[in-house]
């Protein structure tokens, strides 16, 4: 013991194993926190049918950011099967490549406008495939309604009805609904769970079914009664939102149409005399009148679909 060679070796002996012990605490209970941070915000690493998540890294750090949060709120609406670091990497991806292909096939001041229009047509596709899930929602609906009034024609709960309704449809009312009996079984109140589906995909008829359910709740009503008259009125409104739909169609071409035309007239002014239009951006005026050709094909798209855009 009074050996100082040997207190110093077993001193650096029972060092190294506190760092090794520590080390290894420090790594699991890391690994802990990003697994309960994947369930908490509902984007695990790997999906119902096994696949591994891409981006892990980039998905962990975008969700503690504002950015990362709204994306990730605007994806859980769409149904998409994709996390905020994926779609993030996805869009940087294609932004990056409009940049070089706009700036290699036009003019290298096309470049940026093409990564803007690239960064916009993300928030439009995720409109797009969020309006999907609502027009699909809606045509699920007399479905709903018709098993919720069997079901409670039958004498089950209208809490077990809905969790009845989720097992049985499709997505997305399948999936929707089954969120709402999960929030259910936690405690959640029927006007709470209720509510936040009509906030999650908002429509006329999905408001109408939500209040319907809601006051028979409340007030103790034939909710039978209510639901079976709800399902012939769903299903008129179904035809009628696809008939307007079909008229409309045309006009929607014509929306994308416009745009396109644009962008043809450029490749072909720009193939038919090479350089032309890196010589026309290369000026402050020439930049200044492409800027204005391009707002205005923007507002005539807008135009165009708010002319064809009828609410039903």
């Amino acid at each position: 013991m009074n050996n100082p060679a040997l207190l110093a070796l077993g001193a650096t002996v029972l060092c190294g194993t506190l760092a090794v012990a520590g080390a290894h605490a420090y790594a699991s209970g890391r690994a802990q926190r990003r697994a309960l941070e994947d369930r908490l915000e509902g984007s695990p690493l790997r999906a119902a049918a096994g696949r591994v998540r891409r981006f892990a890294a980039v998905d962990r750090r975008l969700r503690r950011t504002r950015l990362g949060r709204g994306i990730q709120l605007r994806l859980s609406a769409t149904g998409l099967d994709l996390t905020a670091g994926e779609f993030f990497t996805y869009v940087l991806a294609v932004v990056v490549a409009l940049w070089l292909i706009a700036s290699a096939a036009l003019a290298p001041f096309f470049g940026p406008i093409a990564a803007l229009i690239g960064i916009w047509g993300a928030g439009i596709f995720l409109n797009w495939q969020r309006q999907r899930r609502i027009e699909a929602f809606i045509n699920q609906l007399p479905d709903v309604a018709r098993l919720l009034a069997n079901a409670t024609a039958a004498g089950l709960a209208l809490r077990t009805a809905l969790a009845m309704a989720a097992e049985e449809l499709e997505a997305p009312a399948g999936e929707e609904l089954a969120r709402v009996a999960d929030q259910l079984a936690l405690g959640h109140s029927i006007d709470d769970a209720l509510g936040e589906l009509a906030d999650r995909l908002p429509s006329r008829e999905l408001v109408v079914l939500v209040t319907t359910l809601i006051l028979s709740n409340k007030a103790g009503g034939s909710v039978v009664s209510s639901l079976r008259n709800l399902t012939t009125t769903l299903e008129d409104r179904k035809e009628t939102r696809r008939e307007v739909r079909t008229m409309l169609s045309e006009v929607n071409a014509t929306a994308f149409t416009v745009p396109l035309l644009g962008l043809g007239s450029l490749l072909l002014i720009n193939s038919s005399n090479e350089g032309a239009l890196e010589r026309v951006t290369g000026s402050g005026l020439g930049q200044t009148l492409v800027l204005i050709s391009l707002g205005l094909y923007t507002v005539g798209f807008f135009v165009i679909r708010r002319l064809g855009k009828i609410e039903v």
